[in-house]
């Protein structure tokens, strides 16, 4: 299976780099083709243009290739932190430029854009990996937990992605290394069991 894996955080060392090298290995040891783009270290430039908006706008050769990939997927794993109750800006940015009218998904003959559209993507699964500092009670009791929201409905199914996971390991700040050691084992146990070898 053809698998796009992005890491939306600042630091290469973070534990939300060391999930998505989890996920990472336990796909390919699977069998599975891992696309795999660490945002903040390629320098994904997040930015959308004015010109850049209309469905048929020229793109530059990194948001083309990576509107390919997406188009492409067959399964999509994204990793990272929670940054007030959403995905951090560069992540946020990627989404704006790459899940696009034509790529991602399109507005029916005689919709000026006002309906509900027809999602695009070939990918049937949808799995977000997160980091938090907040405890689950407080983020649901305060919060409501935005970021299932935004994943879930706003995007995957929005874009036609019939299926989705989404994971919160918390408390990273007071985590030990022993309970650091095996959130990535369930991270990799996951993804072993909801992408299992072809």
């Amino acid at each position: 299976m053809n698998i796009l894996l992005v890491l939306g955080h600042p630091s290469g060392d973070s534990f939300c780099a060391a999930i998505a090298q989890s996920a990472r290995t336990a796909l390919e040891e699977l069998g599975h083709e891992v696309i795999f783009h660490d945002l903040y270290r390629e320098g994904f430039d997040p930015l959308i243009s004015a010109r850049e908006i209309p469905q048929d706008a020229p793109l530059d050769p990194v948001a083309a290739r990576h509107c390919r990939e997406l188009a492409q997927a067959e399964g999509i794993v994204v990793v990272h932190p929670n940054y007030w109750g959403q995905p951090p800006a560069m992540l946020k940015g990627w989404i704006d430029r790459v899940f696009r009218p034509g790529v991602a998904y399109r507005f029916l003959e005689g919709d000026g854009g006002e309906g509900v559209p027809e999602g695009l993507l070939k990918a049937r699964l949808a799995v977000v990996l997160n980091t938090s500092n907040t405890f689950e009670d407080r983020e649901m009791a305060v919060f409501g937990d935005p970021l299932e929201n935004i994943w879930r409905k706003c995007l995957f199914q929005f874009c036609g992605v019939p299926d989705f996971y989404r994971h919160t390991f918390r408390v990273i700040v007071t985590s030990s290394l022993e309970q650091r050691r095996q959130w990535l084992e369930e991270a990799a146990q996951t993804l072993r069991r909801l992408f299992p070898r072809a």
